[in-house]
């Protein structure tokens, strides 16, 4: 399967589990090609919450976003009135955000995201959603 196709099929998912969670919700397709503007993934919103989401996905391999990506995602999301996410997918794994300013810079001015750290770090997401929060050791 391309590496587009499973992206795609990666992308809908999302959609369609923000939608059954009470989002409206919608993709844009082959984001950036329709305009000259980067355009994000996915927009989300709950009539309190509001996302412009940069979605990735991938077998196991770290994932990175040009400085360029996520730069546009921020500008996107600043002008449209919504919070800027990455939200990162590795096979067998759920779905994990991050906030762009969180994610690790490259020496080139890239982003990188490694599978142990969207575990260790990422947002799952039931906590993204409003379901679940997240409590650590320090919190107990």
């Amino acid at each position: 399967m391309s590496a587009n196709r499973k992206g795609d099929r990666r992308e809908r998912e999302l959609v369609n589990r923000l939608d059954d969670s009470g989002f409206a919700v919608m993709r844009a397709p082959a984001s950036g090609s329709a305009t000259e503007r980067e355009l994000p993934d996915v927009l989300a919103g709950d009539g309190d919450r509001f996302y412009a989401i940069e979605a990735k996905s991938s077998s196991g391999d770290p994932i990175y976003l040009t400085g360029e990506e996520v730069e546009a995602l921020i500008f996107f999301a600043q002008n449209f009135g919504a919070k800027a996410r990455i939200a990162v997918r590795f096979d067998r794994e759920d779905w994990y955000f991050f906030h762009p300013g969180d994610l690790y810079t490259t020496d080139g001015g890239n982003y990188r995201v490694k599978k142990e750290t969207a575990l260790a770090d990422g947002v799952d997401f039931e906590e993204f959603v409003g379901v679940s929060t997240k409590t650590t050791l320090d919190d107990i």
